[in-house]
């Protein structure tokens, strides 16, 4: 296995970094100050507005999609180190039209919807005109198992009817369409229940109650709770065919996890350069804090833990291109574990380092600690990534 970047990754990372360097980072104040004053705390800020248009004009847009005829083609293993760059700002992802539920959801129109729903919804979407949002987590039942999902789809005629209740639909504030998981059949086999629908926003029924606080945060898109009350929308809305939505959250799930634990990297690779350079300037007790013994331990620690994160990730890509997707579960299932907690444990040493700066927002450290917490819960807890591990491992031995 090769892990050497292509000569086109090479070149768009160059790119991206330039471009990161003279329109991202300068502009991550001012993007948190007009959020902050805008009366609308899920508005996008102007300055990112503007930052998009540039974007899209370089071609530095919608990286993620490996379809040649929809995205730019990359493989997974070429997107890793761009993901990587772009995780290092909070604004980066949606600059570059690259932010999650949106990948996901176009990831899957792309690979099962039908012509019409990709004029309709995948296009717009790829085009940055629209937005969307995956309603599949539920209150009342376990979020890690998703084959336990109360919400029900009816079908009546030429329409489905949908009713349920769902929080945590990441980003449906202001976007265009959900994308709705619900069981059709519950007498059917587990994993054969639940069918996945396209549900407008505007749709009689669809009704969003509240975006839930999140770490003291519900701005952007927001991490909404839902009610779908005699929702009904055509069948002709229907993505793949009925009882196949667990198979289609699966095949969604997959890359959304490594492009999770590729940004985490990002964010860890800045957080520690923050913290190396305080610990180079800042003097205590009559020397650095580099010269510090504890200090220095933190940084190796660091250091070596974010290289491995790395190269589980890389190599997590590697089997996805090589293979597929069902193939490198298990590493996908690993990184999951490994890169999140990677994350925490770097953001936790940066933020003791900083001192009072680390818990204060005149660095972007604690910010990424409030966001990344997050990360050991989203598409599926370190608990369970672990338990699939571990039969994995015990099955191969039996």
């Amino acid at each position: 296995m090769d892990f050497e970047p292509s000569d086109k990754c090479k070149a768009i990372r160059e790119q991206l970094e330039r471009f990161m360097g003279e329109y991202v980072y300068p502009n991550e104040r001012l993007a948190h100050e007009q959020m902050e004053a805008s009366p609308d705390p899920h508005a996008e800020p102007p300055i990112l507005t503007e930052i998009r248009a540039k974007a899209k004009a370089l071609g530095l847009w919608n990286l993620f999609l490996p379809d040649d005829e929809y995205g730019a083609g990359l493989t997974n293993l070429e997107y890793a180190p761009l993901c990587e760059v772009m995780g290092r700002s909070p604004i980066a992802a949606r600059a570059f039209n690259c932010q999650a539920p949106d990948t996901g959801n176009a990831e899957i129109l792309a690979e099962f919807g039908s012509p019409e729903q990709k004029k309709q919804w995948l296009v717009p979407l790829l085009e940055g005109e629209i937005r969307s949002c995956f309603s599949m987590t539920e209150p009342e039942t376990s979020g890690a198992d998703p084959t336990g999902l109360q919400t029900r789809v009816r079908r009546d005629g030429d329409e489905y009817v949908i009713d349920g209740h769902k929080w945590f639909t990441s980003g449906a504030m202001g976007a265009r369409f959900a994308i709705v998981m619900g069981v059709n059949d519950p007498r059917a086999p587990m994993h054969e229940r639940a069918t996945m629908i396209i549900v407008p926003t505007d749709a009689p029924g669809f009704r969003i109650a509240r975006a839930v606080s999140v770490m003291g945060h519900v701005g952007g898109g927001g991490h909404c709770e839902i009610y779908y009350e005699n929702c009904r929308v055509p069948v002709a809305n229907r993505l793949g065919q009925e009882g196949a939505g667990f198979l289609i959250a699966q095949a969604r799930l997959g890359p959304g996890r490594i492009h999770h634990c590729m940004r985490a990297i990002g964010m860890a690779e800045r957080a520690f350069e923050i913290m190396c350079r305080h610990a180079n300037s800042r003097k205590a007790f009559g020397s650095t804090l580099g010269e510090k013994q504890f200090v220095q331990e933190w940084i190796a620690t660091s250091r070596m833990e974010i290289d491995q994160a790395r190269l589980l990730t890389m190599y997590a890509a590697w089997k996805m291109d090589t293979y597929d997707k069902k193939v490198a579960r298990q590493e996908i299932s690993m990184i999951k574990v490994v890169a999140p907690n990677m994350l925490m444990n770097v953001l936790d040493r940066a933020i003791q380092c900083l001192g009072s700066l680390g818990v204060s927002d005149d660095t972007p450290v604690a910010a990424m600690w409030r966001h990344s917490r997050a990360l050991r819960l989203a598409d599926g807890p370190d608990e369970v990534h672990k338990m699939v591990i571990a039969r994995r491992e015990l099955h191969r031995f039996a």
